[in-house]
C-alpha cells in the first residue's frame, strides 16, 4: 500500500510517497506553506485506447553527444538541443553525469515542472525552504517550481552519479502556482513484468497501474526494458507529444522497426495511438525511458532558469528574483549547505 506524507508551510509543499513497509531515502525538514491542491489528470477512454491499432512512427532520431560542462559534469541533451529546440510541452531532456567537486550551486527557477530520475549513485539537494535530502539509484523526484524556488544539487556518492532529467512546461494559468516537491523511492515505483517486458510506472498511468506522483501538466514517464524476442505495445493518449531515450542496447520502434541506439532519442509522430517497441538485438535486451505529455500550444519564452510566455514575464521573473519577491522572499540571505555564497 502506498501512503502519502505531506508537509506544507505556506510557500512550498513537500510530498513523499512510501509503502507502509518501506522508508523513503530522502528526508525533509519542516518547510511550511499553503497546501497546494492538485487537479490530477486521468486517462479517459477517449485519451488512452485499450487496443493499439496504429503504432506511431519515428519522425526524428536525435543523436545526443556527450558534452562536458566544467570540472566533473557532463550531459547528453536530446530535446532542448540544436536538433530539436522543444517538443511541446517537453522543454529539455538530459542524460547527465555528476562527479565531485562539480555541483549546481544555489540557483533559481520559475515556470515549469521537472523530473530527476537517478540511474546510478546519489544526488543531494537543498532548497531555500529548508527541504533537503538525497535521492538514490532508482529514485524519482518531481518538482513543480511554479512561481519560484532557489535550490542546489550536488553529487552525493563516490564516483560517477548518473541520471535523467527533463523539464515540462507549465501552462500560463499555472506559471505562478505554489512550488512543490514529490519524491518516490525506487522500492515504491510499481513495476509490471509480463512476457519478457518490464515497465516501471514513474509518472502517469500504464499497464493498469497509476503512479502516485501528481502533475500539473498531464505526463507519462515509463522506464521500459524489452527482452530479446519480445514485443511491447504501449498506448499513448491521442494528441500527446512522445519520445523515447535509449538507456541501454538498441530499440526498434514503430511499424518500420526503426533502430534507435544507446544515447539516441526517438521522437514519435502525432498520428497513431501508441508506441510499438522491440529489442533491436536478437540476443540482448533494450532499455529506454518513454516520455509523453499533453501539449499546451502556447508561446514559450525561455532565458536560463526561467520559462514564461512573454519576454516581459521573463524580465519580471529576473527582477522578482533579484528583489526577493513574488515567490523568492525566502532567498534573502539564504545559503545552501553546498555552497559558500548566498543567493543574491
Amino acid at each position: 500500500m502506498v501512503v502519502e506524507e505531506t508537509h506544507s508551510d505556506g510557500m512550498i509543499t513537500i510530498q513523499r510517497y512510501v509503502r507502509s513497509d518501506h522508508a523513503m531515502s530522502a528526508s525533509s525538514t519542516p518547510a511550511a506553506a499553503l497546501l497546494l491542491l492538485y487537479e490530477p489528470f486521468s486517462l479517459h477512454s477517449d485519451e488512452a485506447p485499450m487496443i493499439l491499432s496504429k503504432p506511431r512512427a519515428v519522425v526524428q532520431t536525435l543523436t545526443c553527444q556527450r558534452r562536458p560542462l566544467g570540472d566533473g559534469f557532463a550531459y547528453r541533451r536530446s530535446i532542448g538541443g540544436p536538433e530539436l529546440e522543444s517538443l511541446d510541452p517537453i522543454l529539455s531532456f538530459d542524460d547527465f553525469e555528476f562527479t565531485g567537486p562539480a555541483n549546481f550551486g544555489d540557483h533559481p527557477h520559475r515556470g515549469f515542472e521537472s523530473l530527476t530520475y537517478v540511474l546510478e549513485g546519489s544526488i543531494g539537494f537543498h532548497d531555500f525552504s529548508g527541504h533537503k535530502g538525497t535521492i538514490n539509484t532508482g529514485d524519482a523526484q518531481w518538482t513543480t517550481v511554479g512561481r519560484g524556488v532557489v535550490h542546489a544539487e550536488v553529487p552525493a556518492g563516490q564516483g560517477v552519479q548518473r541520471g535523467l532529467n527533463f523539464w515540462i512546461n507549465l501552462a500560463a494559468k499555472d506559471k505562478m502556482v505554489a512550488p512543490s516537491y514529490q519524491e518516490l523511492a525506487s522500492v515504491d515505483i510499481t513495476t509490471v513484468d509480463k512476457d519478457g517486458v518490464s515497465v516501471k510506472v514513474i509518472v502517469g498511468e500504464a499497464q493498469g497501474v497509476r503512479s502516485p506522483l501528481q502533475t500539473r501538466t498531464p505526463v507519462m514517464c515509463l522506464d521500459i526494458t524489452v527482452g530479446p524476442g519480445t514485443h511491447l505495445h504501449q498506448a499513448v493518449p491521442a494528441g500527446w507529444s512522445a519520445c523515447a531515450y535509449v538507456i541501454d542496447g538498441v530499440a526498434s520502434f514503430g511499424p518500420s522497426a526503426r533502430a534507435t541506439r544507446q544515447h539516441e532519442c526517438a521522437v514519435f509522430g502525432a498520428k497513431g495511438n501508441g508506441v510499438d517497441a522491440r529489442s533491436g538485438d536478437a540476443d540482448a535486451s533494450t532499455r529506454f525511458l518513454l516520455v509523453a505529455a499533453r501539449p499546451h500550444g502556447e508561446t514559450v519564452v525561455r532565458e536560463g532558469f526561467f520559462v514564461m510566455n512573454t519576454r516581459e514575464e521573463v524580465e519580471q521573473a529576473m527582477d522578482d528574483y533579484r528583489n526577493h519577491r513574488n515567490g523568492f522572499e525566502m532567498a534573502v540571505g539564504w545559503t545552501s549547505d553546498h555552497v559558500a555564497t548566498p543567493a543574491q
